[in-house]
């Protein structure tokens, strides 16, 4: 029995929205312990001390490799790729035709002509289906995150050391000077006596390294970290509070890819059904291309570059011209939110239940933000800050109450209530909000510019 498409799907759905609404699939996974110790103490310890993630499981890679990998990239990255030489890497950006996110990753530029495009699978999706379609020179190998890959390991180890004293520990793991390495430039490290690719690089805006090689070799190199991380602190942190590392370096991980326009229609039916995941949130509406985002509006301006042609260049020069809207930091009012979990304890249908750390319960989290009554954006990742006490979304809104301070309201809940596995019987509440930066931290900001 062939494979359901996606474009099947949707037409036996109705709609995309229907079909995403209503998804069955999870969240999302991260295929390692939730926590270690607790997810507070983990979340502490990115300030105070360093934590280890190991991002080994959740992640897809897409190797590129090939005379036309570079040029595959360009085609379809809103980036600049000249001066991307080996051993550097960028976050890599994709827009369709009209200028709205496909989807995002991160690009190592691993050797001549040899790339690796790691993240979530929606953006790696579109470039192996153009690699597969387009023409291109270039080879495509896969592996798939341990939640879908068929069987067996990761093809690579993949741990993330961050925080203060992410340097220390790194000079006695290798038993060498840390190396000057800039923000998200490659080096290579000697640990357990193997040579280590190590990416400068920060999930929480902290200093840190991402060291990446073969799984056979990755149990050594562990131990390693472990051992020599004891006397600097290191925490071994777990899925729960890496999930809301990004909600204080501002990493907005998943929109809505813009890929339901008739002209990829070939697109959908090369895709799985199961391919994009679920929609959740209070915002509802019927036409999926009101859930859509372009790079300026979620912070991603910095890294349009008009200096090649890509796919959705045109419209990017006329969003550019006058950005709709900005990404800023929504910080929930604690009484509101209190009363949101107060709820669950009352008689009555209660509000939607808010989970700790991470609140968001479908792939696609899409909540309405409100200014005085009428909507102004929109919520697209939630959860709670230890290090700030505070409860904090993620949102794009418009600029006209996009200044810091200004007072918004957030939607919580969805009505009708969909079918979702993590959907339960609830009303919607509006909680108030106020307008903050992304990053929220200060330091986090002041080190991104330092980068």
């Amino acid at each position: 029995m062939g494979r359901e498409s996606l474009e099947s799907a949707i037409a036996a759905a109705g709609s995309p929205v229907e079909l995403l609404r209503n998804s069955a699939a999870r969240p999302h996974t991260f295929p390692v312990p939730p926590e270690f110790t607790n997810w507070r103490s983990e979340q502490h310890a990115w300030r105070t001390s360093c934590v280890l993630f190991d991002q080994s499981h959740h992640m897809t890679d897409l190797y590129l490799g090939g005379g036309d990998a570079i040029r595959l990239l360009a085609d379809f990255g809103v980036n600049t790729f000249a001066s991307f030489t080996p051993g550097k890497a960028k976050q890599y950006v994709a827009v369709n035709a009209d200028g709205y996110l496909i989807g995002d990753a991160i690009v190592f530029h691993l050797e001549d002509e040899l790339f690796d495009v790691v993240g979530h699978p929606t953006v790696l999706n579109w470039l192996q289906y153009q690699a597969e379609t387009g023409g291109y020179d270039v080879t495509v190998e896969r592996d798939d995150n341990s939640a879908d890959r068929p069987s067996g390991p990761p093809k690579n180890f993949r741990y993330e050391l961050q925080g203060p004293t992410a340097g220390p520990i790194v000079e006695k793991l290798t038993g060498a000077p840390l190396p000057d390495v800039k923000f998200f430039t490659m080096t290579e490290f000697t640990v357990a006596g193997y040579r280590v690719r190590a990416l400068r690089h920060g999930m929480a805006g902290q200093p840190g390294f991402e060291l990446f090689g073969p799984w056979a070799q990755g149990d050594d190199v562990l131990a390693a970290i472990l051992a020599a991380g004891r006397e600097f602190g290191l925490v071994r942190a777990g899925a729960k509070a890496y999930s809301t590392s990004n909600l204080e370096s501002g990493w907005i991980p998943t929109v809505m890819p813009a890929i339901f326009g008739p002209e990829m229609k070939a697109y959908r039916e090369w895709l799985g059904a199961g391919a994009l995941g679920s929609l959740g949130g209070s915002l509802y509406s019927p036409d999926i291309t009101d859930y859509y985002v372009t790079p300026y509006d979620i912070g991603y301006g910095r890294t349009v570059r008009f200096d090649h042609d890509f796919l959705g260049r045109p419209a990017l020069e006329q969003v550019a011209a006058a950005p709709r809207r900005a990404k800023v930091t929504l910080v929930w009012n604690s009484g509101d939110v209190a009363a949101a979990v107060r709820s669950l304890y009352e008689p009555g249908t209660p509000a939607k239940y808010i989970e700790m750390p991470k609140a968001r319960y479908a792939f696609f989290q899409v909540d309405e933000v409100r200014h005085d009554g009428a909507a102004a954006g929109m919520s697209l990742d939630l959860g709670y800050i230890a290090n700030e006490h505070a409860f904090v979304s993620l949102a794009t809104v418009d600029r006209a109450v996009s200044a810091t301070g200004t007072e918004v309201t957030v939607v919580w809940g969805e009505d009708p209530n969909s079918a979702k596995p993590a959907v339960e019987p609830h009303r919607q509440v509006e909680i108030r909000a106020t307008v903050a930066p992304a990053p929220y931290v200060q330091e986090v900001r002041d080190a991104y510019r330092r980068s």
